[in-house]
């Protein structure tokens, strides 16, 4: 007996041994820029610990939080490493743990983190409802959460739906793809948790609980791999979709945080965020008018990560970086932009292209202020002294005056008007142009909205400046409300589907219409330099009707818009470089013979696309 109680005595004196759960980033690749790796270890007992790395890696730095859950560590990658799983040991006292770090050979270049740019056409896929390629991956989550009839549940798009699809999107002629997150979720049915007794189940990819896992439902990290590889082989780049500003409200952070301002506040005590965004750009803001915004848990439920927390910010970058170099990104489209520092962006960006120097990143800014979304787009120092180095920024405020005018019906001088405003940008090349994405209504169930004004919309997206994309179904016109109907399967990404919309055959006379109408603008701006990188002048803006020319190198190219809901004739001044005969190309005018005038006549809501 007083054997046992001396050895129950010991124990408890010297404590559990340590154990390791997790280890992220869990690999990184020879010859980065990117040097030392920060690695974050999670697991218990870690108080105290020693760390060693199997050489030639060497390891240093190692910080362990109180509660002894998270140890921070660095690993230098040396030149003469090889590729292969290198063993981390974890000491204390009480006892070892390992874990393994793998160092992987460097993706080849070729056709890889490429970037994108006003030569591309961007294509938006919400994974889980474009299309269905592996049944058995449906259910792979918490069960009872897969049912089509129910817009909040899963309903089985995949990787390999998408990647089956190939031929569609090269078909449409896109060349670059951007897909929701893809980061692993958990779901739950509690009744706390629900939105009119149907399950958060962040089908969205928003929710993350492990932002260096792949959401099982879309397949796994090697599918990603070789669906990015085989799209890339086919001319099509890929965008991740990140998030830093704020993880899913079920991550094991939110009950127990790295460090102790790893997140701004608590699940128990936070800010609201309260949408004033435009304080971020207001030189006579304070730092606590601006709190809310950078503080604030987006919605009141998602943790807001804390990038002023020197841990947390190093965590963030290096998770960016691992992504496009384990996977061969072309690039990033980075959520919620001003819900985090403007300062972290500089660092992000500047890491991003010190590791990737042709990869680029698009930032969400919803706003339709072009001053607000310009104060985000790289290229100058704002006020605050920082130029955020981020590349491009989607147009929400062109997206809403096209609404207003091809949808609504209202004045062409809507959207020009915004783009009245273009000098406010570093760059409007770098500017993503949209009808419509998955935060917002189908472009379809705007008021007024028709097939033949989303034709006018196209004709003049696929013709104007910037980098234009397409959200998946918005090429056959697809309906939908607000957030969850926007998010409607396609048509005929599921065997069990009435028709399908990927064939011509499954469409409907208006969706092919419209369909052959996007592809063939498309084509036409791959085969013009002046389309895709040219300058843009208005030769003459009235109520309804609009004529501008696209230049570059001595090439244009004459558009000609009528949104009435009338034939009309459209008269424009031409100066004499512009005078002789044109080809229309997207409509139906034939050869156009041009003087010292414009003059041609256009039916209700049609446009011409005019080339010598």
């Amino acid at each position: 007996m007083r054997t046992v109680i001396a050895l129950f005595v010991l124990g408890g004196l010297m404590g559990a041994a340590p154990r390791v759960e997790k280890i992220e980033p869990p690999s990184w690749w020879l010859g980065g820029v990117w040097s030392p790796v920060r690695v974050l270890v999670r697991g218990a007992e870690l108080q105290g610990a020693t760390v060693s790395v199997a050489a030639p890696l060497k390891i240093s730095g190692v910080k362990v939080n109180e509660r002894g859950t998270y140890l921070f560590a660095d690993v230098v990658i040396p030149k003469s490493a090889k590729a292969g799983a290198y063993r981390i040991t974890v000491k204390t006292a009480a006892g070892t743990a390992e874990t393994s770090f793998e160092v992987l050979p460097k993706l080849a270049a070729a056709q890889r983190f490429q970037g994108f740019g006003s030569d591309d056409v961007m294509y938006l896929i919400m994974p889980d409802r474009f299309a269905n390629g592996d049944a058995s991956n449906d259910d792979a989550g918490a069960k009872g959460l897969l049912d089509r009839r129910k817009p909040r549940y899963y309903h089985g798009g995949d990787f390999q739906g998408i990647l089956d699809r190939a031929g569609y999107l090269n078909e449409l002629g896109v060349t670059a793809l951007w897909l929701n997150p893809w980061y692993d979720n958990v779901d739950h049915l509690n009744t706390k948790e629900t939105y009119g007794g149907q399950a958060i189940t962040d089908y969205h990819g928003y929710g993350a609980v492990d932002y260096y896992g792949v959401e099982s439902r879309f397949g796994d990290l090697a599918l990603l791999r070789k669906m990015t590889a085989e799209l890339q082989q086919k001319g099509v780049k890929m965008i991740q979709d990140q998030v830093a500003n704020h993880t899913g409200p079920f991550h094991p952070w939110v009950q127990d945080a790295p460090t102790a301002t790893w997140y701004n506040g608590t699940a128990q005590k936070h800010l609201a965020n309260d949408w004033q965004t435009w304080t971020l750009m207001d030189p006579h803001a304070t730092v606590e008018t601006r709190r809310t915004t950078l503080d604030g848990w987006f919605i009141d439920i998602l943790p807001d990560m804390n990038q002023g927390d020197a841990e947390a910010r190093r965590y963030l970058i290096q998770n960016s970086l691992w992504w496009v170099g384990v996977a061969g990104l072309d690039g990033i489209r980075q959520d919620t932009l001003p819900y985090a520092p403007r300062d972290y962006w500089r660092d992000w960006m500047t890491a991003l292209h010190a590791e990737f120097p042709r990869a680029k990143a698009v930032g969400e800014v919803l706003d339709g202020d072009p001053a607000f979304v310009a104060f985000f787009q790289g290229g100058a120092k704002r006020f605050d002294g920082i130029d955020t180095g981020v590349d491009a920024m989607f147009d929400f405020p062109l997206m809403y005056g096209m609404r207003k005018t091809f949808a609504e019906g209202k004045t062409v001088k809507e959207v020009a008007r915004v783009m009245a405003h273009d000098h406010l940008y570093p760059d409007t090349s770098m500017l993503v142009t949209f009808l419509g994405l998955h935060d917002v209504t189908r472009f379809m169930n705007e008021p007024g909205a028709t097939v033949a004004g989303m034709k006018l919309a196209y004709t003049f997206l696929l013709t104007t400046r910037g980098i234009p994309m397409i959200y998946y179904g918005d090429e056959i016109a697809m309906p939908g409300g607000n957030d969850p109907d926007n998010r409607r399967d396609f048509p005929g990404g599921w065997k069990e589907d009435a028709r399908n919309a990927f064939t011509s055959a499954g469409r409907t006379a208006d969706e092919n219409e419209l369909f052959e109408h996007v592809k063939k603008l498309i084509a036409l701006r791959k085969g013009s330099a002046a389309l895709r990188r040219g300058g843009t002048e208005n030769l003459m803006v009235g109520e309804q009707q609009w004529v501008y020319a696209r230049t570059m190198l001595g090439a244009t190219v004459l558009v000609v818009l009528n949104n009435a809901g009338a034939e009309a004739e459209v008269v424009a001044p031409m100066p004499p470089m512009l005078r002789g005969k044109w080809t229309d190309r997207a409509g139906g005018l034939g050869t156009v013979e041009v003087g010292e005038v414009l003059r041609v006549k256009l039916g209700a809501r049609s446009g011409a696309v005019l080339t010598r």
